[in-house]
């Protein structure tokens, strides 16, 4: 992963369109030219070059797992193993949705979507047999696909005050 970088190419007008087509990838040009001020050709231009640029990696619906039947979603931390292995075995098994490849006692982070109990023992018995796991199943999820904007160190605050002995 890159270390942290300012993108000082993006400007307030960008920042307000990317996080207008997080919230909705749907909306016509002309509605999002309204929404942060810019006419619709200045907006479709700078829309381009957040795609060209690959600020905007693509354009997907979001979907809602338990209207698609899957009841239950979960998270497997899967311990230290060969990565192919574990690549591998992602690539094989449509129910894991997301794969983090983590620091820590784990190796990875894996959120999966299953139909019930069942099903769940059935996905995380396939990586048990490589290595340790903990699975979680979420209860609940208040946020969710949440606006990112464009990193500024300006908008970091610490969470506390160093004391320091000066």
């Amino acid at each position: 992963m890159p270390a942290f970088t300012e993108t000082p190419e993006l400007d307030a007008y960008d920042g307000r369109i990317l996080a207008e087509l997080q919230r909705d990838a749907r909306i016509t040009m002309a509605e999002l030219g309204r929404r942060v001020h810019l006419s619709q050709p200045a907006v479709t231009e700078r829309v381009r070059k957040l795609e060209v640029g690959g600020f905007i990696k693509g354009y997907r619906a979001v979907v809602d797992y338990t209207r698609l039947g899957y009841g239950i979603r979960a998270l497997a931390r899967v311990g230290r193993v060969e990565y192919a292995r574990v690549v591998k075995l992602i690539e094989q098994t449509p129910e894991v949705v997301n794969a983090f490849n983590v620091t820590g006692e784990d190796s990875w982070i894996l959120e999966i979507a299953v139909i019930d109990v069942e099903h769940l023992d059935a996905v995380v018995t396939k990586f048990c047999i490589l290595t340790e796991t903990s699975t979680s199943i979420v209860l609940n999820m208040p946020r969710e696909n949440a606006v990112v904007l464009p990193a500024r160190r300006e908008n970091i605050k610490p969470a506390i005050r160093k004391v320091t002995g000066r």
